[in-house]
């Protein structure tokens, strides 16, 4: 059995599982492509508006790519490139939804693990969760589109810190550099995970959606064009804002409709 990824969903929120237990939800070649085909589906869906990711049970959320098949995935250069041009862009998939993402983290997230929960916009672990890259215990660095993952959060050189130390840390370091959005006690990261994702369904869907796409274009240096300055006054026309406008002036809550 290699594992599974699998797709449940609550009305607007969808929950992605990866699920291999016996190997604490390790990722198989099989569950990568998942894992994209997933995310793709998921994010050409405008009825959802809040993606889970988390690992079955709550041993852990992913330890990274499932070692045991690295004799047949990983043996040379070759096959090491065509492995990572399959996995690589799945995990960027994460990355890449338009929809609010969120890491619900028990347990174990590292390696592969870490770098996926690390696409999401919002990170919840649990007090007694662990992570870290200790690839350099395995003889291998990471590649140039992985690294993007971990600069971006946490910063070049507390990234180059854990790769070169390659040890295993908890919750309580993980928050206080960044790594994590929250750190809550183990028995609650579900609820908190849920709490969160109704949240963020609850409000107007074309917001969240304008933000992240505005929040990634502002980390590209080139400055912004007269077009994409105007673009974020489009809000003004959309249906979502009268509804909004006009719940708030009646002092109710507004039920958008991503319009």
């Amino acid at each position: 059995m290699a594992g599974t990824v699998d797709l449940t969903r609550d009305g607007p929120i969808a929950t992605v599982t990866l699920s291999q237990p016996d190997k604490l939800n390790a990722m198989s070649r099989a569950m990568y492509d998942a894992l994209g085909t997933i995310m793709t589906t998921l994010s050409a869906d405008d009825t959802v508006r809040c993606v889970v990711l988390r690992g079955a049970g709550e041993r852990a959320f992913c330890p990274g790519s499932d070692i045991s098949e690295f004799d047949d995935t990983r043996e040379g250069i070759a096959a090491a490139r065509e492995y990572s041009e399959v996995t690589n862009p799945s995990v960027l998939a994460v990355a890449a939804c338009p929809h609010p993402t969120i890491a619900q983290i028990h347990g174990v997230c590292v390696g592969g693990g870490m770098e996926i929960a690390s696409q999401c916009d919002i990170r919840i672990c649990g007090t007694s969760s662990r992570f870290g890259i200790p690839i350099n215990r395995l003889g291998l660095n990471v590649d140039y589109d992985e690294l993007p993952m971990l600069t971006d959060l946490i910063g070049p050189r507390r990234t180059l810190e854990m790769l070169l130390e390659g040890r295993v840390f908890g919750a309580a370091e993980a928050e206080r550099i960044g790594l994590v959005t929250r750190m809550v006690p183990d028995e609650e990261v579900a609820a908190d995970a849920a709490r969160t994702a109704q949240r963020i369904a609850e409000s107007a869907p074309l917001v969240n959606r304008i933000h992240k796409q505005m929040i990634r274009r502002l980390a590209d240096p080139a400055p912004l064009t007269e077009a994409e300055k105007a673009a974020a006054f489009d809000c003004f026309e959309s249906e979502d804002y009268r509804i909004g406008r006009d719940a708030f002036a009646r002092k109710e809550t507004p039920r958008f409709v991503g319009r």
